[in-house]
């Protein structure tokens, strides 16, 4: 449960992160790159909750036993 806790924090401060860096960049007027950031955040981000649906699926197929 620790860990799944985690990830909800760790997806929350790519979030922050990403969100901050694409107001500097709007502000400084380099719109493309600020798209090209939350482009990116977005990507690492769909990777993160893929690779946990991924084990909750894992754990579903092995409770109810479908290996």
């Amino acid at each position: 449960m620790n860990e799944d806790v985690n990830s909800v924090f760790l997806i929350a401060a790519v979030g922050i992160i990403v969100a901050m860096i694409h107001t500097v960049l709007k502000q400084m007027g380099k719109e493309d790159f600020a798209h090209w950031v939350t482009l990116v955040g977005f990507v690492v981000v769909l990777f993160m909750v893929i690779r946990k649906l991924d084990q909750l699926f894992q754990e579903i197929k092995t409770i109810f036993l479908f290996q």
